[in-house]
């Protein structure tokens, strides 16, 4: 079979036991079917990626027995590419601040998490109004989509048929004036994802509400859809999602050879390395629910 499957962390921090499980499926997934498999560091997230941090990560990666074909993406290098995608789609720009949404979502009907298309019918001089206030703030605006849908359905491979919503999701952060804003993670991911050649998408489903945006707007791209699987999570001893901020275990904290233990027995594998595993691997055998680390 022809196609990749990928990894994509954001190098915020370290990978945590959670982060190197997903990232083992993923490899495994696409290993398994003829795929090749590419890595990717989305960095788009200026203020919180750290290029010291995507290091760590991919050394972690290798150090689990994990390896990748290509040379590794950093989306902080695609700019070009975003600029291109985003000339062809829809946009309009958005003045709205954090608090602005917020108070919008209170309203009656108002579809939690999605944005309501505050600014969307704007006069042009309503426009002018609001860019000259941001301005005189040192701002500009976001750019967003104007989605020509509420609802997009994909399929994921595990989850089976679902359907989720679309909003005018934001394409490029507004930033201060004369620099440049973040690039969107939902843009970025589509476009890259085509660059790459990724027809199999393996992550923790958590980002599963994330795939109905992204494939309508690769449908707007006019780019190849891919197959999604989205994996259930590692959770704390608390029932909660690990996570790099509290503190969830890496490599740092545990020595490699019981982090690929523990990987292993947690996919039904015991005492197995990725390469042995990868000879009995079945997407099927993956255990569907939440893995707990104690």
């Amino acid at each position: 079979m022809s196609g990749a499957g990928r990894y994509a962390p954001s190098p915020s921090g370290d990978l945590h036991l959670g982060n190197l499980r997903t990232a083992l499926i993923a490899w495994l997934c696409a290993r398994s079917t003829g795929r090749a498999f590419h890595l990717r560091v989305e960095d788009v997230d200026t203020a919180r990626s750290s290029a010291a941090a995507a290091e760590r990560q991919l050394a972690d990666l290798a150090a689990i027995g994990l390896d990748w074909d290509g040379e590794v993406v950093w989306q902080s290098a695609r700019s070009d590419a975003y600029e291109v995608a985003l000339a062809s789609l829809p946009t309009y720009e958005c003045y709205c601040s954090r608090r602005d949404i917020l108070d919008a979502a209170r309203a009656p009907h108002a579809i939690p998490g999605s944005y309501p298309g505050t600014c969307r019918s704007l006069s042009e001089s309503e426009r002018a109004s609001r860019r000259a206030e941001l301005a005189a703030a040192g701002r500009v605006p976001h750019l967003r989509l104007a989605a020509g849908v509420t609802r997009w359905t994909v399929h994921d491979a595990l989850a089976g048929v679902y359907e989720g919503d679309v909003d005018d999701m934001i394409l490029r952060r507004g930033g201060n004036v004369g620099q440049a804003g973040d690039w969107a993670y939902n843009l970025a991911v589509v476009v890259d994802d085509a660059y790459q050649g990724i027809d199999q998408v393996v992550r923790g489903d958590d980002l599963l509400s994330s795939a109905p945006r992204q494939a309508y707007l690769a449908a707007l791209l006019d780019l190849p859809p891919v197959e999604y699987v989205h994996v259930p999570l590692v959770l704390s001893a608390t029932g909660a999602r690990l996570a790099k901020r509290d503190g969830a275990v890496t490599l740092r904290d545990m020595p490699v050879e019981d982090v690929r233990a523990w990987l292993a027995a947690s996919l039904g594998f015991p005492g197995l390395a990725p390469a042995a595993i990868l000879e009995e691997w079945s997407l099927s055998a993956l255990p569907g629910e939440p893995v707990v680390f104690q």
